[in-house]
């Protein structure tokens, strides 16, 4: 019985953290960081630095912090400031929303890349999909095995073509840490995509919905979290590098602007490295829309009655308009660039609200004790993301003009 009681947990510290990596490694990112390396080239190296540093500070003190208190996210910001959890749920639900509908795009050109398929069909088969997870008896399993297998899926591939790629890994490691460029709005932008919304909470908040409120079993889970999801970022970047960069005096390389990542890919691997793309992307897609749909909805369920009663059914409305909205706007590329912002703005209010609640009895109890260093680091974060947010607002506005 123990022993059944432990696999079973284990499984689901593994399904919430490769719900986290598959939700922070959406298209979302992937196109993302395709884009901004083609502009960087090597210098990309130090916001996917910077990325993984906020990336570790946060999920670790959202995860412990959600789960010592037994509430999700929304609850512990009405304890800090009666209200704020509702406006917290508002935004994250918003920018989930807005992702989302980058989220299918990104699948369907998925589909696209693989198969040929019309994009609008793609992004109909690939939210059918989703639904069909949604639907099962046992959502909760059904999500952790669905992650994991794609998310295992992922790695192997972006491997393959990083290594056929041959990226200048020399220069890429100065670049971390002496980088020639430096660009704040990226930064901003890839932290929305791969840490802000809804996307910083779709662990921790399915860790609660299991009954695991251990912070060991938390920081456990959120460490393979973050590794899993570096693993697949450096992968990536360094795939798409080896592809961009070129000797000095060699014409620069240029990808189709259409499906960036993919191009990326086609010239480093060749026609098998392209449709081995096509898998990635939709897997990335799929699993994100469930990530994005699972964890918005998840942050109404404790403030409306009538979504925690038929959570499953707004989960899949969801999807559903978040499809529609795709079919008929259908510019996933810049969707997806265009949410990442907006979720890079969120991430300061949500790790706020999580970094005071640490300190109130009624939220952790009276014997929890945060560690000082995750606090510390965790305000220099909100400091740093409000400051790049400010920075990068007029770049956002222009977006929209």
């Amino acid at each position: 019985m123990e022993q059944n009681k432990g696999k079973s947990t284990l499984q689901v510290l593994l399904g919430a953290a490769f719900l986290m990596a598959t939700s922070a490694i959406g298209p979302g990112f992937l196109t993302q960081t395709t884009v901004f390396t083609q502009q960087l080239l090597a210098s990309a190296a130090f916001a996917i630095a910077v990325t993984i540093a906020v990336t570790a500070v946060v999920q670790l003190n959202i995860w412990r912090i959600i789960c010592v208190s037994k509430l999700r996210a929304q609850d512990v910001a009405n304890r800090v400031v009666p209200g704020l959890g509702y406006l917290l749920a508002f935004a994250v639900a918003l920018g989930g929303l807005a992702f989302n509908v980058g989220n299918v795009g990104g699948a369907a050109l998925g589909l696209n890349t693989m198969v040929g398929l019309d994009v609008q069909a793609g992004a109909a088969v690939s939210a059918a999909i989703a639904v069909f997870i949604f639907l099962n008896k046992d959502l909760g399993k059904a999500m952790d095995r669905f992650t994991q297998l794609l998310g295992f899926l992922m790695i192997a591939l972006m491997l393959y073509v990083a290594f056929k790629a041959a990226p200048p890994v020399a220069l890429a490691a100065k670049e971390t840490v002496m980088p020639s460029t430096v660009n704040w709005m990226i930064i901003l932008t890839l932290i929305g995509g791969t840490v802000g919304g809804y996307i910083s909470f779709s662990g921790a908040h399915r860790l609660i919905d299991a009954g695991v409120h251990d912070v060991r079993d938390a920081t456990k889970s959120a460490v393979n979290g973050i590794v899993v999801t570096s693993i697949m970022r450096i992968l990536l970047f360094l795939a798409v590098l080896g592809v961009v960069y070129v000797a000095a005096g060699q014409p620069a390389v240029v990808l189709d602007a259409a499906n960036p990542a993919a191009d990326a890919f086609r010239k480093g691997a060749g026609e098998v490295g392209y449709r081995m793309f096509g898998v990635v992307l939709w897997a990335a897609g799929v699993t994100s829309v469930i990530g994005a749909s699972y964890t918005s909805v998840s942050f109404l369920r404790s403030l409306f009655a009538a979504v925690d009663r038929n959570y499953r059914w707004w989960m899949i409305g969801f999807i559903c308009a978040s499809t529609a909205i795709n079919i008929f706007i259908a510019r996933p590329v810049a969707l997806l660039i265009v949410a990442g912002s907006i979720n890079g703005l969120i991430l300061p209010l949500a790790l706020a609200s999580i970094l005071l609640g640490a300190y109130k009895k009624d939220v952790v109890g009276a014997e929890y004790r945060h560690p000082a260093w995750l606090t510390a680091t965790g305000w220099v974060v909100v400091v740093f993301t409000l400051w790049m947010g400010v920075k990068a607002l007029p770049n956002i506005m222009k977006i929209f003009s």
